[in-house]
């Protein structure tokens, strides 16, 4: 088995060099296609080299993010990890992390792993190793078209969670659909959330999914939303209602940095997007609830950079541009938001695709809070992507005027040359990568 194993770990190191320099593709799916077809026990023995804890990170929004940002809390402290960086989750990106994390000779030399899995994509993942803790950082509607609606996504997480008992699980209390998963599922569970007013939604629109009682069915009261259906709540019916927080951010400061105070500590990152402060603390959590005393974090947050198009910084003739993913109503209210936080003038890029990965029905356009651009001291606004005009007619309907180009590449070229040298790019999932290939390119550009 151990030959076996060698040569599919050989064939996806290849596989993916020859995607990356030949085809200029990411290439970790094939990789690990290709590792799983020749070995098809690949993942489950490379899992069981693993020395330590196994994390897996679920959820609509920030899964990436907080996912690498927990591989580099915990290579902070010392830990040699493995992790799918790039965001690829599912069964072939999964067993793409820990084949090209593996050395030639078959063996993996790995402390921890922390892996991001697609919802949908844990009940293929999980028959090859069950996971030690799973942070689940929220629930929201995304993709109706492949993931139904979220009562679907809710029973395939509480099939897997009962698959694996002993698995404990890193849960957003703030969010009512989560917590009653957690809860519901009957692992062990501890909770991350903030329990002060922070924002000031009086102005939103957002369209709020966890309205109702999972338990009883009643309406769920809120004191106070943060966004979208964060916040403390309270079931009207039965008891159900928003669990006692552990590890519970307080103090917090939302401007051109993010801070907060945890168990004492100020944690302090330069970024943007109030949403990110649920990223650091669910990374946070996950690296406390492993017994492990996270006394370089602030240090890792400094150094941190989210790539992958999230909040990704590039500079293209002066110009200032800002990457980042925003693929469902929820995401992309909060990338809205952090857009206005910046008061200077600015130029919008937005990016719309409907290919399969991010589902064809793309009617959750019309949930979105566009509107509020009208405060953000836009200078202009260029929708492009295959979905460019649906997307250009949703801006009419809050009588936004947008010019429209649906070669993405022209389309920042255009702005480059004519904006105000202050430009936001927000894409959808598959517009990601292609987009973020063009920026690096032309950065790279003299």
């Amino acid at each position: 088995m151990r030959l076996r194993r060698m040569i599919a770990i050989w064939a996806a190191k290849l596989a993916e060099k020859v995607s990356v320099h030949i085809f200029h593709r990411q290439g970790v799916t094939w990789a690990g296609k290709i590792a799983l077809k020749i070995c098809p026990d690949i993942l489950k023995e490379l899992a069981a080299q693993v020395k330590g804890a196994i994390f897996i990170v679920c959820g609509t929004n920030g899964k990436t993010t907080t996912n690498n940002m927990l591989c580099a809390a915990l290579e902070a402290e010392g830990k040699k990890v493995i992790c799918n960086h790039t965001g690829s989750n599912m069964l072939n990106g999964v067993v793409a992390a820990f084949a090209l994390g593996a050395g030639l000779n078959g063996n993996l030399k790995a402390d921890c792993a922390c892996i991001e899995i697609d919802e949908a994509s844990t009940r293929r993942v999980f028959p090859y190793f069950k996971p030690d803790y799973m942070v689940l950082t929220n629930l929201f509607r995304d993709q109706l078209d492949r993931y139904g609606e979220i009562d679907i996504t809710m029973n395939i997480l509480k099939e897997v969670m009962e698959s694996a008992p002993d698995m404990k699980v890193i849960v957003n209390g703030d969010d009512a659909l989560s917590a009653f998963l957690a809860m519901d599922a009957g692992n062990p569970f501890l909770t991350y959330g903030i329990s002060e007013k922070v924002m000031d939604d009086k102005d939103s629109h957002e369209i709020r999914e966890g309205r109702f009682c999972k338990k009883c069915g009643a309406p769920l009261e809120y004191k106070f939303y943060h966004y979208s259906q964060l916040g403390d709540y309270a079931c009207t019916g039965c008891d159900f209602k928003r669990p006692e927080i552990l590890f519970n951010a307080s103090e917090i400061e939302v401007g051109e940095r993010l801070s907060f105070t945890v168990e004492g500590r100020r944690i302090t990152a330069n970024y943007k997007g109030f949403y990110n402060v649920y990223n650091i603390l669910a990374a946070y959590a996950a690296v406390r609830a492993a017994g492990i005393e996270p006394v370089h974090f602030n240090e890792m947050l400094a150094d941190f950079n989210p790539e992958n198009g999230r909040m990704e910084q590039f500079v293209i003739r002066d110009t200032k541009i800002i990457l980042n993913l925003a693929k469902n109503p929820a995401g992309f209210n909060q990338n809205i938001s952090a857009v206005m936080q910046d008061d200077t003038r600015k130029d919008l890029i937005i990016v719309i695709n409907d290919n399969a990965q991010d589902g064809t029905d793309v009617s959750w356009l019309w949930d979105v809070d566009f509107d509020r651009f009208k405060e953000a001291n836009v200078h202009s606004i260029v929708v492009s992507g295959i979905r460019c005009q649906d997307m250009r007619l949703r801006l009419k309907y809050v009588d936004i005027p947008s010019m429209l180009e649906a070669d993405v590449e022209k389309a920042i070229c255009e702005r480059v040359e004519n904006g105000c040298g202050n430009l936001y790019v927000l894409v959808n999932y598959t517009a990601l990568f292609s987009t973020r290939n063009v920026l690096k390119r032309l950065e790279g550009q003299k």
